[in-house]
């Protein structure tokens, strides 16, 4: 018995100093940028790994003037929102048609649309560049129509598997009721798939807002800017006299918090939305 207990207390210490361990490394890379966003450009080289001498917002200040921030979070903001928008709404009523009318042709769209996430964007990067440039559409318009189409292969398979589920007398006890399509959609099945919803509006927005290729190819260094694009010219633009970590780290420490947020409050719903959506 005491053996026992003695080995149960060994392998909870060790589990505690992998656990120690992994959490430092997981959260060393955020720790050195916050520390580094309130210091200067020579403390900073001289004692990246030293806590700042004060909290000197001067440095976020400067960042968000000098790398004109205000514009590239508005923009970001209406590009995230506005595909993920599309993504859900189109992915949701796609997949709840092919649930509930079931044939061969939704069958062969279902398996269309989950083995387009097999393909890599780079395999189709300049034919589609080059096709919206054709139609006009190589601006911030085409660029949110690439995000929603790039997103809804796994957002379909997602809600798919959470569909399933879904009882049909639900909806038969609503249209008995008096509602329309419209109404059963968004009044009985939209409440009842939240949790899928929650998870692919954190997976879409998290890839969407940090995005850096993309925004690259469709609107490069035109006066429209995403905030990955603003940062990366402003570091190209720095670089030619050295780099300016004194407005870099402000400026990424600005375009990390609203997307942390934004996973802090959905994360409950991540691995719910992703189990009920694949094993459903």
């Amino acid at each position: 018995m005491k053996s026992f207990i003695r080995k149960s207390k060994k392998n909870g210490l060790i589990r505690y100093i992998i656990l120690t361990v992994m959490a430092i490394y997981t959260l060393f890379p955020i720790s050195f940028l916050v520390i580094n966003s309130f210091k200067s450009q020579s403390e900073i080289v001289k004692t990246p790994l030293a806590l700042p001498k004060s909290l000197n917002f001067t440095y976020i200040i400067n960042a968000i003037k000098e790398i004109d921030l205000a514009n590239s979070i508005w923009l970001t903001v209406l590009i995230t929102v506005v595909a993920v928008t599309l993504i859900v709404i189109i992915s949701s009523s796609v997949a709840w048609m092919m649930v509930r009318y079931k044939s061969n042709v939704s069958s062969f769209m279902l398996l269309f649309f989950t083995s387009s996430m097999l393909i890599p964007f780079q395999a189709v990067m300049y034919p589609l560049i080059s096709l919206f440039d054709n139609v006009g559409l190589k601006n911030v318009v085409g660029l949110i129509l690439m995000y929603g189409g790039f997103g809804m292969s796994m957002s379909i398979f997602l809600y798919h598997g959470f569909m399933k589920s879904v009882p049909v007398a639900l909806e038969e006890a609503a249209i008995i009721d008096g509602a329309s399509v419209f109404q059963v959609y968004f009044k009985v099945i939209m409440p009842l798939v939240r949790p899928t919803t929650m998870t692919v509006i954190i997976m879409n927005a998290m890839w969407i807002w940090n995005d850096y290729l993309l925004p690259f190819l469709v609107i490069g260094n035109g006066e429209q800017k995403t905030l990955t694009l603003s940062i990366y010219f402003a570091k190209i633009q720095s670089g030619q006299y050295g780099n300016a970590w004194d407005l870099i780290f402000p400026a990424v420490l600005i375009t990390i918090i609203p997307i942390i947020i934004l996973f802090l409050i959905l994360q409950k719903n991540i691995i719910r939305g992703i189990s009920d959506g694949a094993v459903k």
